[in-house]
C-alpha cells in the first residue's frame, strides 16, 4: 500500500505560480511511477504531467512549458511547479503512484495509488 497526499494548492492570480507537493508513505516510492492529474468541475479527471522511475518525464499539452514535475526520492515527494497559472488551470489536482510497466503514463487506469486531492484556483 502507498499513502498519498497533496498540499500546496489555494488561491492564486493568473500569472502566478504554486508548487504542489505530494509525500508517499508506505512501500517504496522510489519504485512508483508518478503522475498528476487534476478535474475540474463538470469535466472528467485529466491527465496533467508524470515521472518515471528514472526521472523520466512526459506532459499533457496544456501544460507543457508551464508546469514541471520532479521527484526527490529521499524524501518520499513528487512536486508538481505551476507557472503563468491560466484560470482555466484551476481544478483540483491530484497525485497518483503507478506500477512501471503497468499502462500508460497518461491514463487514470494505469494508477494504482491516489491521493485526494488539492484545491487550486486561480483568479482573473
Amino acid at each position: 500500500q502507498v499513502q498519498l497526499v497533496e498540499s500546496g494548492g489555494g488561491l492564486v492570480q493568473a500569472g502566478g505560480s504554486l508548487r504542489l507537493s505530494c509525500a508517499a508513505s508506505g512501500r517504496s516510492f522510489s519504485s512508483y511511477a508518478m503522475g498528476w492529474f487534476r478535474q475540474a468541475p463538470g469535466k472528467q479527471r485529466e491527465f496533467i504531467a508524470a515521472i518515471t522511475t528514472g526521472a523520466n518525464t512526459n506532459y499533457a499539452d496544456s501544460v507543457k512549458g508551464r508546469f514541471t514535475i520532479s521527484r526527490d526520492n529521499a524524501k518520499n515527494t513528487v512536486y508538481l511547479q505551476m507557472n503563468s497559472l491560466k484560470s482555466e488551470d484551476t481544478a483540483v489536482y491530484y497525485c497518483a503512484a503507478r506500477t512501471p510497466g503497468r499502462g500508460g503514463w497518461a491514463s487514470l487506469s494505469s494508477y494504482d495509488y491516489w491521493g485526494r486531492g488539492t484545491q487550486v484556483t486561480v483568479s482573473s
